[in-house]
């Protein structure tokens, strides 16, 4: 039976191109990038050439970037690492109650250690509200995590404005942007981002390696010791094949943006149009204009999601409940719960994310079964 993949926002395929550009670094070229020789200095050109590419496409310095194994723990070192750095400048931080449990957990994690967190609400569409933001700075506010865009419901946040009045107050802006690479042009000098999150295999790269960025002269601390890695950021042996990898796919995705997202927006939009028009009693969350190309969330009132996944499962279509992170969590999605979606398509809410590789044909397929599962 055919896969039909329809969860991109949990995971990419690795692309061929990727794969090729790290095979050298899986095999003859082995060497450790902090030797002298000649094996090591060739692994190190290569962690700075991914450096430099993924740099170019937020427009950032190069020696801004700082390797990850994941989106994860650049979330945890941007944050907790700023936190712990600057706790004599004050220690409250705001987030939204929409972000991914990396920033939400994080930043439970500090408040046990005495840190104050202020969680933003959002409206329907998901959503911050900018007057809540403001209001909610104190004197003693020292950092705003704000995600970019969100990994459930697609929505974009106002990114632009938020950086615009973290400047104006001198508090520094972090983003989770493991959804948004890819998806969004990103130029972190002009959104006036002072830290940003990413994750390789969002974009084509493999699982296990990620990025941050952090604008020079902000300050924060490394979480983990051993060795000087990543201008002693990050301590541990580079993943030199997969820092390649990423460097290659954030290249890339850069490179046929323009096809790329149009696609995605118009198989999503289609997508829209068929489910809508075939079943009923769905409801579409998230915002419509200001969303991510290849998201679709939708919902079918009075039935179970995980139910239609498994049946969906049965015809070789992989879809989602949600965050992939989270799919065991038998709690109601958190950012579903922060919209205010009635219970009655809380349980019937379903993530559908398009990718490079899908066709009309695929749609088609897809909306077919779900039109002969949903009745």
């Amino acid at each position: 039976m055919k896969v039909r993949y329809f969860d991109h926002a949990a995971t990419t395929p690795v692309r061929e191109e990727v794969i090729k550009e790290m095979i050298p670094y899986l095999g003859e070229q082995y060497g450790n990038a902090s030797a002298m020789y000649s094996l090591g200095r060739n692994a190190r050109k290569a962690i700075n050439k991914a450096r430099g590419q993924v740099a170019k496409a937020i427009n950032c310095n190069p020696h801004e970037i700082y390797f990850t194994s994941c989106g994860s723990e650049s979330d945890n070192l941007a944050i907790k690492g700023f936190a712990y750095a600057n706790h004599d400048k004050g220690n409250h931080i705001i987030t939204s109650k929409i972000e991914h449990h990396a920033v939400l957990d994080t930043c439970k994690t500090l408040e046990k250690q005495g840190f104050k967190v202020t969680y933003l609400n959002v409206n329907e569409n998901g959503f911050v509200d900018l007057q809540e933001l403001v209001n909610s700075i104190t004197p003693n506010t020292i950092l705003i995590s704000i995600m970019f865009a969100n990994n459930e419901i697609g929505t974009i946040e106002p990114i632009e404005k938020i950086g615009e009045i973290a400047k104006q107050r001198n508090i520094v802006f972090h983003t989770d942007a493991v959804q948004a690479i890819g998806n969004v042009r990103i130029d972190v000098k002009k959104l006036n981002i002072d830290m940003l999150s990413m994750s390789g295999h969002k974009f084509y790269a493999p699982k296990g390696v990620g990025a941050l960025y952090v604008k020079n002269g902000v300050k924060f601390n490394k979480l983990q010791d051993g060795g000087e890695q990543e201008n002693n950021k990050r301590a541990g042996t580079e993943n030199v094949a997969e820092i390649v990898g990423i460097g290659k796919a954030i290249e890339l995705i850069y490179n046929e943006y323009d096809e790329y997202n149009n696609k995605l927006n118009n198989l999503r939009n289609y997508f829209f149009d068929e489910v809508t028009k075939n079943i009923p009693d769905v409801k579409i969350n998230g915002d419509l204009e200001k969303r991510l190309p290849g998201n679709a969330n939708v919902s079918f009132k009075g039935k179970n999601g995980s139910e239609i996944l498994l049946k969906l499962d049965e015809a070789g279509i992989c879809a989602s409940a949600g965050s992939a992170c989270s799919t065991a969590n038998p709690m109601p999605s958190n950012v579903l719960t922060a919209i205010g979606l009635k219970q009655e398509f809380l349980d019937g809410a379903l993530r559908f994310s398009f990718g490079k590789d899908n066709t009309k044909e695929d749609v088609d397929y897809l909306v077919q079964n779900l039109q002969q599962i949903v009745k």
